[in-house]
Parts: C-alpha cells; structure tokens; sequence
C-alpha cells in the first residue's frame, strides 16, 4: 500500500530505468534523473527530471530521451566512430548528428515502439530552439538539418513540426549536393563503418571536405605497405649475410670525417664557453642568493584555482554595439517593442510599485524649531500676530539611503531562444528606467560563447594532441549591453541585440559570475547588488566531453560560494524553469517565464526593504530565532 507522502512518480522513474536498461542491452548502466541537462557518460544515462505532477510533457520527454540513449549505447560503438571522426568543427557536427541519426533509424527498424517516443524527444528541442519560426535557410543550423534528414530517408517518418521546418529549409541543398552519396544511405545503415565513410562522403558533397583530415583508410594502406617493405628488406638482408651495412664501416667518407671533426669542435668551444664564461659578473650571483626563479602564473580563477582554461586568446568581452551595426539594432528594438505592447498594463504596474518601494526608503524628513536653517513659512502667521515671538527655522534630514549600483547578469544561451530572451530584455528594459529614476545605478551584461560546441580554443587542443583534460574548451562572449555610468536614453537599442539570431549560444555561468563580480567590485558606490537570471546549469558541450562531467558545475558553486562568502555584493538569482536554489542562498525559481518581471521586482524591492522579517520572507529564509528554534 503506497503511503501519501510516496512520490507517485517513483514507480514510473524505476519501470523506465529498467526498461533504458533492456533497449540498450547494458544491465549494468545506472539510470539517473536531474534537472540538469540529460547526458550520457561511460557508465551512466542523466534523464530529464520526472515531477510529481508527472505531466504528459515530462513523461513523453523522460521516454523519448531514454530511448534515444538506449539506442545511442546498443548501436554506437566509440571506437568506430572515433576513428573516422573529422578535424573540423563544422565537419564534426554533421558527422555526429548524422551518427545519432543513425542509431535512433536502425533502433526504430527494431523496436518501432521508440520512434514516436524519440519523436517527443525532438519536438520538445524544436520548441526550446524555436525552428518552427525559422524562416531562412541561414538562421537554422545545418548539421541539424542534416541529422533530421538522415533520420527521415532512413525511417520514413515525418518529423515534428519545428524538425520538420528545418530540414525544409535545407532538404533542396542536401540532396542537390549528395543525391549519389544518399542512395547508398539503406545499404549503409546497420554497419557504423561503412556509415561513417558515406557521412564523410556526404560532407564532402557539402563543401567541408578541407575539414576531415586525413582519410584513416589511406593510412592503414600506407603502414600495410611500410610492414610489406620491411618484411622484404628482412628477408633480403637474410639472403645476402655478406652485404655491408654502411653504419657498421670502420673507415667512413671523407665527407662524413669533416663533419665529425667539426661536431667535436664545436662541442669543445661550447665546453670552454661553460667552464670559462666571458664576462663572469654575468653569471656570478652574491653569495648566498640564489638564482631567481619567474613567478607562477596566476590561477584563471580566484574561486577556484584549480579551474583551467585551455586557451583565452579568443575570449571577448564586447559591447552590444560593437556586434551589430546602428540599423540593425533599431530594427531588433522595434521588434523587441512590439513583443513589450502586450505586457505594458502589467510591467507598468509592476514597474510603479518598484518605484514606490524604493522611494519610500529616500522620503526626507524635517526638524522644527531650529535657530537656524530655511524658514518655516508656515508659522509667519504667529510672527505677524505677535511680533515678539522669535522666528522658526527647520532643516531638512535625509534618511539613510546607500548610493546603490545594481547589475543584471543575464543568461544567453541557446536554450533561452524565443519567448524567455524577450521576456528578460523586456524585464531588464523596465528595471533600468524604473531604478535610474530612482537614482539607483544600472549595469546590464550579457553571457554565452562565440561557438557552438568549441570554437578556436578546441581547434588548438586537436591540433596539440588531444591532451587529457584540458579545461574549460570554448571561446566566451561576454557583452555589455549598458555600462552603469550610461544613461538609460542613449543605449536603449542595445536591448535589442538579444533579439539576433545567432547570438545565443552556451552558457558558462561560473567565469561570467566571477566576471561581473570583478566589475562590481570597481564600483565606488556603497551597496552593491547583483542579479542572476538564468535558465539552467552550465553547459558546455566541448568542456564537457572531454573534462568531468560537473567540471563547470563545480566551478559555478565555488564562484557563488565566493561571493557569498565576502559580502561585498549583495548576490540573488532567479532560475526560469530551473531550480537556482541549490546553488544560491538568496533565490527564487519561476515555471513561467511569464512571472519574471514580478519576480524581479519583488526581488529588487525586499532588497531595500527595512524590515528584515520582509526581506526574509520575499528571499524565502526564515527568521535567525525560528530558525535556531527548530
């Protein structure tokens, strides 16, 4: 008999684990369930987060997202794919996307059950990204294209609506450029290898030949024929004993004398320059010093300095202007104002209760009756009545009220495509105008990467080698969207930029927490607050595959930590759809992104609230005696 305080959801997590389990023929696998982003480790499979509720979406989500990795583990062997793997960013992601394409066709060939369970799967991804309202061929991602229709041909399925847009978009160019390479797609299917040569082909077709490296075939013909010829120079030198090996001569040429002498000599000179130095002031130390050593490099990250980065050449901090021209940012404004008409009623309101908040805290007060100070023309009238009476001054006090700074750190990465990116332009747009009337400063900055999956960064790991562990593996963007010293007027537009395709990418949110951090701290004002508003946990997808897979959680918990530790600034977080508490003391999670603007005022307005049981109740802490009571 199930209990009520049973989650109701735990009979279905379990079923799904042990089904994941079967499909993928690995017994041993564990099946876990977060809110982070699902992954797929050496001997784990993260699945989407099954509430409560247990709603229709998360449950076709949590099965879709099962099966897709269950197929991935049957039919995918890493070997394989790492062998013909290409060079080329570009080139990678269609190689991959293809793969996964594959593994999820043959996987529905055998158990057709999975096909409409995947089909969720990517209609949910089509949403979050927003292909259904892609218009251009330019605007949807062609690797992405390219693994749809690999899917299609190989399953006939239709694909969701948004899937479906998108590989429109590019069908034309695909199959005009690789129509011979996709004829033999049916042929190919089952073995990996023979996939990976017709994707390579298909890439080709594509125009990315330049960026698959060398063909590993050719290679293997190459040292099959270095071993033959070794083999026959053995047998050769078996054959023909007598033969003399021009290594073992005892008299060598004359030439091969010259050079040996002069070896000796120089070697000589440079054991004479050794033992006898030139200018021995140069080299002589003062007793009992020694020999000055250069200084470690500093850690990347004062939170963590065990964190590292591959490479910072390519990291970019910019401003929005810089990324787009004056036009364009006029244009993305003007559309960003016309997602802002229907929610002007609210935000107004909102914006006006803020507005009262805070300037309750800046009301002024006045002390009457002084001998000295602006008169208090409001007692004239007992002067002009009574001469004798001695005029009354007042002077004016101001309550405590900190010159204030407030900085927005906005999350823009991919996942926040389409309504959650206007919701939170429109926000920072509202908040910036309401606490610059209130004299309270305003900094808005903006974080993603300049690639997807690696950028230049990873390009220089393949071409050292590989090695283990790199760091932290992409390019950052981080963009200053209003510096606080700018008028709100003058840099309105910039807004707008959030609005570009493209733009938004991944999310590293650590390194931008630590940033905005630092331009914090170089701020002269008294009070210091900084918001957060996110979306997810780190993600990384070039980081991620090639360090622990809670490198860049790990690094965003010692940051937060950090901050919270020295107080300097006052740190809060909202989480849209995620829950931000665990990282944060201070925070508040919203399932609608709707709810945003209310959450950030309440937010803001607690902040400067003087009763501490009030802050405590909007943050969501509980009072230091209760709590102690407990």
């Amino acid at each position: 008999m199930r209990r009520p305080d049973d989650n109701p959801s735990e009979p279905f997590k379990k079923a799904l684990a042990e089904a994941t389990r079967v499909l993928a023929d690995d017994p041993d696998v564990g099946v876990t369930y977060s809110v982070d982003p699902p992954g797929m480790t050496q001997d784990s499979i993260r699945l989407p987060q099954v509430s409560r509720r247990m709603s229709r979406e998360e449950v076709l989500l949590a099965r879709g997202t099962a099966d897709a990795y269950a197929m991935r583990r049957k039919y995918h062997d890493a070997a394989t794919h790492a062998r013909y793997e290409p060079q080329g960013q570009m080139a990678r992601d269609l190689y991959e996307a293809m793969e996964t394409a594959r593994c999820e066709a043959v996987g529905a060939r055998h158990m057709p059950g999975t096909a409409g369970n995947i089909d969720a799967k990517i209609a949910n991804e089509a949403m979050r990204k927003g292909y259904a309202q892609i218009e251009k061929a330019s605007e949807a991602p062609l690797a992405v294209a390219a693994g749809y229709l690999i899917r299609h041909l190989a399953s006939g399925r239709p694909l969701p609506e948004g899937a479906q847009n998108v590989m429109d978009l590019w069908r034309e160019h695909i199959e005009g450029q690789g129509f011979e390479t996709l004829r033999d797609l049916d042929g190919t299917l089952s073995d990996q290898a023979a996939f990976a040569k017709l994707a390579r082909r298909l890439i080709d077709d594509l125009g990315y030949g330049d960026q698959l490296g060398d063909d590993p075939d050719d290679m293997e013909d190459e040292d099959a024929q270095d071993e033959a010829s070794d083999e026959e120079q053995s047998a050769d030198d078996q054959q023909n004993p007598d033969k003399q090996d021009p290594g073992d001569d005892d008299e060598a040429s004359p030439e091969q004398s010259q050079d040996q002498e002069m070896d000796a000599a120089e070697a000589t000179v440079s054991s004479e320059a050794t033992d006898e130095p030139l200018d021995a002031e140069e080299t002589e130390l003062p007793e009992g010093e020694a020999p000055l050593e250069p200084p470690p490099p500093a850690p990347h990250s004062e939170a963590d300095p065990g964190y590292k980065v591959w490479n910072t050449d390519y990291d970019e901090e910019i401003r929005a202007e810089d990324l787009a021209e004056a036009q364009e940012l006029e244009r993305l404004r003007a559309y960003l104002d016309q997602q802002l008409d229907p929610l002007k009623g609210a935000v107004s309101r909102l914006a006006n209760k803020l507005q009262r908040r805070l300037q309750a805290q800046q009301n002024r007060s006045w002390s009457f009756d002084q001998e000295e100070g602006i008169l208090d023309v409001g007692r004239l009238a007992r002067v002009v009545a009574n001469p004798t009476t001695p005029l009354s001054f007042k002077v004016e006090q101001d309550t405590e009220f900190r010159d204030t700074v407030v900085t927005l750190l906005l999350d823009n990465s991919g996942s926040m495509r389409g309504r959650p990116i206007s919701i939170a332009a429109i926000c920072a747009d509202v908040l910036a105008r309401t606490l610059e009337r209130c004299q309270v400063k305003v900094e808005i900055l903006g974080f993603t990467t300049r690639a997807w999956k690696g950028g230049q960064s990873r390009e220089g790991w393949l071409q050292a080698g590989r090695p283990q562990q790199p760091g932290r593996l992409n390019d950052l963007r981080h963009i200053i969207y209003k510096s606080a010293d700018a008028p709100w007027r003058r840099v309105r537009n910039n807004l707008g930029l959030m609005m570009k395709e493209g733009l938004l990418k991944e999310n590293i949110d650590g390194e931008a927490l630590e940033w905005a951090h630092r331009r914090m701290l170089g701020r002269p004002e008294a009070r210091k607050i900084l918001m957060v508003i996110s979306d997810g946990a780190p993600v990384d997808d070039s980081t991620l595959s090639v360090n622990p897979a809670n490198y860049l959680e790990k690094h965003l918990r010692d940051v937060i930590a950090m901050v919270e530790k020295r107080r300097g600034v006052e740190l809060i977080a909202i989480g849209i759809g995620h829950d931000v508490t665990r990282y944060y003391q201070r925070a508040v999670t919203i399932t609608d992104v709707e709810q945003l603007a209310g959450a950030m005022t309440e937010q803001l307005a607690s902040l400067f609230d003087s009763d501490p049981r009030a802050r405590a109740r909007v943050m969501g802490m509980r009072p230091a005696k209760r709590a102690a009571g407990r």
